[in-house]
């Protein structure tokens, strides 16, 4: 399966993991993904999309976290666990340069609580499934890198 969008997983580093969602201003709450661009690895792709759709610029890659067929406008999704050398605050909006200069509003939410009713079918589908494949001692890191 060869992807042909990439999505970077953000998790915090508190004891009940959470995860990085944002609220669209058009479509609802979304994880960050998008086209992996032509020359491309869908990590280099994932690290790309975090600093345009996120703002953040200390992100690096921890592991693939493997490839997801979306059901959805032909889209595979490769998942890309990614995490900062710095602390990142409880939420934030960020400015996109690209997608019409939307403001998008960051937040972590909870694997017990996701935000279901607020996402389209295929992001609903996409938690689900990062809910199935990231168990809660899969993304420890050395204690000088975080999560968050």
């Amino acid at each position: 399966m060869s992807p042909n969008k990439t999505c970077p997983v953000m998790l915090s580093s508190t004891p009940e993991p959470r995860i990085l969602l944002f609220r669209h201003p058009l479509a609802g709450v979304q994880l960050v993904k998008g086209t992996i661009e032509s020359g491309e690895t869908p990590a280099q792709g994932a690290l790309r999309e975090l600093r345009e759709e996120s703002g953040i610029h200390t992100a690096f890659l921890v592991r693939d976290l493997g490839c997801w067929n979306a059901g959805h406008l032909n889209q595979i999704w490769s998942f890309q666990l990614c995490a900062s050398h710095t602390s990142l605050p409880e939420q934030w909006t960020h400015q996109t340069l690209d997608d019409h200069g939307h403001i998008f509003s960051f937040f972590w939410a909870s694997f017990d609580d996701l935000p279901f009713a607020e996402c389209h079918p295929v992001f609903q589908r996409a938690l689900r499934y990062l809910t199935s494949v990231i168990s809660k001692g899969d993304f420890l890191l050395a204690d000088d890198q975080h999560l968050s």
